[in-house]
């Protein structure tokens, strides 16, 4: 093979096609995925949030956000240059808190809690709908709402209305179809209107 030196002695191209060939090797074919640290300083607080909601526990929630950027990291080698990369972010995070809430029913059902340890007053509190007078206690009643919808209801309101996905990306995120998306997202809301 001969080298482009001896091609340019050769005279064999002109220099235009030189320059040309040159400038189309230089520039991707591909856009390439923004560097992992612009993703992460994009994509933290949405993704802290969503956890935050979904566990309602801050210590799991802060778990759950350094096992999912743990594991965009290890996976953003494979990630395509064309693929979006916020529901990615989502289906991780959805997936780490599914594992999370299914290995917490199996302990759950292991574990019988004792329930003198339990204060009645909590126990009260669990039964007693307070009377929504201020915001903050429609805030916490909603919550709770939200709290006792099945998982993948629960998922799919949180990934519409405060993530603002559309219901393709909410099916790429919590694993199913575009219309099972649809309907989780339209039962959890009955569901939430009914309760209210």
């Amino acid at each position: 093979m001969e080298t482009w030196q001896r091609l340019i002695k050769r005279q064999d191209f002109s220099h235009s096609f030189f320059c040309g060939v040159l400038r189309d090797m230089a520039q991707p074919k591909l856009p390439l995925p923004l560097p992992f640290e612009e993703i992460m300083q994009r994509h933290r607080r949405e993704i802290m949030r969503y956890l935050l909601r979904l566990s309602s526990n801050p210590e799991d929630a802060a778990d759950l956000f350094q096992e999912t950027w743990l594991r965009a990291y290890r996976a953003y080698p494979r990630l395509e240059a064309e693929d979006s990369v916020r529901p990615w972010l989502y289906t991780i995070a959805s997936n780490l808190w599914r594992n999370r809430a299914r290995d917490s029913a199996r302990r759950a059902r292991v574990i019988v809690p004792d329930e003198k340890a339990v204060p009645a007053a909590d126990l009260i509190a669990k039964d007693h709908r307070v009377d929504h007078e201020t915001e903050g206690y429609a805030a916490v009643h909603l919550r709770e709402l939200i709290a006792d919808l099945p998982g993948k209801q629960q998922q799919a309101l949180h990934l519409r209305y405060f993530a603002g996905l559309d219901y393709a990306e909410i099916a790429n995120a919590i694993d199913c179809s575009e219309e099972s998306a649809r309907a989780n997202v339209s039962q959890a809301v009955g569901k939430l209107k009914k309760r209210w």
